[in-house]
């Protein structure tokens, strides 16, 4: 029985009657629509709840869990700041599909049920590729047919895995999932293909720097964090997500810091913050699945606002790589105060949202007595500070003077700059009151001596270490080959050599065929009665002899 209307609903059915309305009533709906679902989010108490019948399943595409709501909420604040940052610059598609894209992912954190969550699941892909396909560009549309791709296949997967299990248990609850069964492994995989696990980790790279300014920002914070909120759900201590988690972390790194490509550097830094998450999740404690959520919610806000403001340069100059940039904090200092305040919050920087976030991580990996992740999950936060943290603006807004002298953006732009970049202060300087809102209870002190001396060593030094190597660190005109060149390049040409080779024997054996039946229609004009070989004398008794003969050859061997 639906007692309470799906809050993620209201923003599909916004997104899906935008493209009907006036401008100014689109932009009413897209500012409004968020905050209506932010506050119906928080009006319903826990244990809240509504039911369908579908097929004799009792279907809950509404359950208010205090996990589902922390993701919830902040889906909703990047739907309203995402669309304040698009709104005088974003195509209506872009807005609808992002409305849409939002209220699925809205839908999933607030799914009873597996078959609820795999339709609002399957909404999220197609918004998520219009969202993409929006920018309008050549290689915006060969990225979301690739993308379209990558999700169609996790998807057929999750949905054989789901179909698979309802069968054996006879249960469609969306909760903890043992891995006994087949079926488990393909819901693991399916929901691992939307977290960019390996072997693929390359397509958020490979997509998200390909939309327009505001699109990538929309496509950074559903899709991953959807799947790293499944997988808690699910999978909560399962140790084989803390070494898929660990592969992220620093697979995330090396790319980025390899790459020249402004908004792929802050792609892969999506997979290596995942990565801390289902770290997180394979650790499986209270404390570790309060620090993957708190990540997720800090990440979002503060990777959302680099790449706000990649995209303010991108929509300013017309740029996208580092070795094009540089020096445009003379000219757009606003954008250049947001975006460091973005970089520092993803470097766990102390007083920002970064610092009590991961640090929650770190802790529980601590508190299990798993030194070595506690030590890699400390280094690999150095590798954030050298690749986000410093080379991001370093390369961006200060090294060379590019020559360029492009304004700050639009107001719009700067609103949702400044929105996100206050939220990532207020988080960090106040992280009691963000603690109340995560799933368990939290009796983590962030600000305590030996940690504060700790970050702030791990950071002084990691700074050093890029001065020291920045000739090294010079970003010149290289493209990194990533997995996805397999599906992109290999994958094709392969296809292309094997149609040719396809037409080619094709035509062979056509020409061969058609060789054949003439031969065969000029055998017959010699050898029918009426032919040319049948109306002689000479002809007629040599096949009676050898008729003759054949026969008692035959009648001899059956004596």
């Amino acid at each position: 029985m639906i007692e309470h209307f799906p809050p993620g609903l209201l923003l599909v059915i916004i997104g899906l009657l935008l493209p009907f309305v006036p401008k100014l009533w689109q932009r009413v709906l897209v500012l409004a629509g968020p905050v209506a679902v932010l506050a119906l989010i928080w009006s319903l108490p826990l244990g809240s709840s509504a039911y369908l019948m579908f097929l004799h399943y009792q279907l809950t595409p509404l359950e208010i869990t205090a996990l589902g709501r922390v993701f919830a909420t902040v889906f909703a604040l990047m739907a309203f700041a995402g669309a304040l940052y698009a709104l005088n610059q974003a195509k209506t598609l872009e807005l609808a599909a992002a409305m849409v894209y939002a209220g699925s992912a809205i839908g999933v954190a607030l799914s009873g049920d597996l078959f609820s969550v795999f339709v609002f699941w399957e909404l999220m892909t197609l918004g998520s590729t219009l969202v993409l396909w929006a920018a309008g560009t050549d290689a915006a549309w060969k990225a979301s047919f690739r993308y379209l791709m990558v999700h169609l296949f996790g998807g057929v997967v999750l949905m054989v895995g789901i179909v698979a299990h309802v069968y054996a248990s006879g249960s469609i609850e969306f909760g903890p999932i043992a891995l006994t069964h087949w079926s488990s492994y393909f819901i693991l995989a399916g929901f691992l293909v939307n977290a960019g696990a390996p072997p693929f980790s390359a397509w958020i790279a490979d997509a998200y720097p390909e939309a327009s300014p505001s699109g990538s920002v929309f496509l950074s914070a559903f899709t991953t964090k959807t799947a790293v909120f499944t997988l808690m759900v699910c999978f909560a201590g399962t140790t084989a997500l803390i070494y898929i988690g660990l592969y992220m972390v620093f697979y995330g790194i090396i790319y980025a810091l390899l790459e020249n490509d402004m908004r792929r550097i802050l792609a892969y830094s999506i997979v290596n913050q995942v990565g801390f998450m289902i770290t997180a999740i394979g650790i499986g404690s209270e404390l570790a699945l309060n620090g993957a959520a708190a990540h997720a919610f800090a990440h979002i806000i503060y990777k959302g606002l680099l790449l706000m403001a990649a995209g303010s340069v991108l929509y300013q100059t017309g740029k996208r790589k580092c070795s094009d940039l540089g020096g445009l904090f003379q000219s757009m200092p606003l954008t250049t105060l947001y975006g460091t305040i973005g970089a520092l919050a993803i470097s766990a920087v102390p007083f920002t949202s970064g610092f009590v976030t991961k640090s929650l991580e770190t802790a529980a990996a601590a508190h299990e007595g798993l030194a070595w992740v506690w030590f890699l999950l400390l280094a690999a936060s150095a590798g954030v500070f050298l690749h986000a943290g410093i080379k991001f603006p370093w390369f961006v807004f200060f090294q060379k003077d590019s020559g360029l002298r492009p304004k700050d953006p639009p107001a719009t732009m700067r609103w949702a700059m400044a929105l996100f970049s206050a939220l990532c202060i207020v988080i960090g300087l106040v992280p009691q009151w963000f603690y109340q809102i995560l799933p368990y209870p939290v009796s983590y002190q962030p600000y305590t001596l030996d940690h504060l001396v700790t970050q702030f060593q791990l950071l002084l030094f990691a700074g050093a270490a890029f001065f020291v190597l920045l000739p090294l660190m010079k970003r010149t005109l290289t493209i990194s080959l990533d997995f996805d060149w397999f599906y992109r390049r290999l994958f094709p040409s392969v296809a292309q050599r094997g149609t040719e080779l396809v037409v080619h024997w094709d035509g062979r054996l056509r020409q061969g065929f058609i060789a054949m039946i003439r031969r065969t229609l000029d055998f017959l004009a010699l050898h029918l009665p009426e032919a040319q070989l049948s109306r002689t004398r000479l002809t007629s008794s040599m096949v009676m002899w050898v008729a003759v003969i054949l026969t008692g050859y035959l009648a001899l061997s059956f004596v």
